[in-house]
């Protein structure tokens, strides 16, 4: 198990020395770039440009910016806002909560309707119900996030006023009840895709495990159907689902970016949209590089999981 772990952890750790170069590569080969932004005042010389750019380190080759911000981010200074002077780390710490708390809630619900749908998709196979799910599943998958966050604005704000049309809660009121009440929408609409994705896999899931020897024993014992779905068809059904759990989390990130942005939801998906648009870049490599961390430790639990799970896959076998 330990060999599996230093193995996979070690492919962690490349796969995020080469998101850094390439994240860094682009935005600063990228056109415009942090001096546009004093340009475009057109109130600076360019020797005011020109000291601004090499207080930033902006002059130097990029090569050497790109040694000298991954030796920072290493010693734990992952640099200053361009847009207020605040530490990168105090930026996404302030926005970092919302993202998780929109993650968490989204993918809880998802994980039990999804599964709900895919084990009675199974045991009604072919039914009327199995046949809505899965027509069901594949709109779900395919009807745009930003689309979908429009149109739940538009009936349960605008329309019903049901909901908050945006932002985290109410100014003034921060309570518990108003925070939920304001994170209905979005997270209906992010867990839209999870809870389509996670039907399917359980459904499928199911049906190989239905299909087994042990399966087929168990009935010949005479044990009754729930006993035979819950005890043992599903606690092997869900040995799969833990991966998914893990790869799952990129469209999670992916989804949030656009959902927060959406419902103005003040997270990391819509702090990096605004840095970007600031060419702030400082916090947008922040941002990027905790992303890809949360995404690799995410596939590293799910290996973890699986390795205890299956001692075969921590093996090698």
């Amino acid at each position: 198990m330990s060999a599996f772990l230093l193995r996979r952890f070690g492919q962690a750790v490349l796969l995020l020395l080469i998101v850094s170069m390439v994240g860094f590569a682009i935005l600063h080969l990228a056109p415009g770039g942090p001096m546009s932004q004093f340009a475009a005042s057109g109130e600076m010389s360019q020797e005011d440009l020109d000291r601004i750019a090499g207080q930033l380190g902006l002059n130097r080759p990029l090569p050497v910016q790109y040694a000298e911000w991954l030796w920072r981010m290493l010693s734990g200074d992952w640099g200053r806002s361009y847009r207020d002077g605040q530490p990168v780390t105090a930026v996404i710490g302030s926005h970092v909560g919302a993202t998780l708390q929109l993650m968490a809630t989204s993918t809880l619900l998802a994980m039990l309707i999804g599964a709900w749908i895919g084990i009675l998709g199974t045991i009604r196979r072919y039914s009327l119900f199995d046949s809505l799910a899965t027509v069901g599943a594949m709109i779900a998958l395919s009807i745009p996030t930003f689309w979908f966050g429009l149109v739940v604005i538009y009936v349960f704000s605008v329309w019903l006023g049901w909901l908050p049309s945006g932002n985290r809660y109410t100014i003034g009121d921060g309570s518990l009840l108003n925070q939920i009440h304001h994170m209905v929408g979005p997270v209906m609409v992010l867990a839209l895709v999870s809870t389509a994705v996670w039907s399917r896999y359980m459904r499928s899931s199911m049906l190989d495990v239905v299909n087994q020897d042990y399966i087929r024993t168990a009935r010949a014992k005479g044990l009754s159907q729930r006993s035979i779905l819950i005890r043992h068809a599903l606690r092997n059904a869900l040995l799969p689902m833990i991966t998914i759990t893990g790869l799952h989390v990129p469209t999670l990130l992916s989804g949030a970016l656009v959902t927060e942005t959406v419902f103005t939801w003040p997270g990391m998906g819509r702090l990096f949209l605004d840095s970007i648009s600031y060419r702030d870049y400082p916090v947008v490599m922040g941002v990027l590089m905790f992303s890809a961390v949360l995404v690799l430790i995410g596939s590293l639990t799910a290996d973890l999981l699986y390795g205890v799970a299956d001692p075969r896959i921590a093996r090698g076998g």
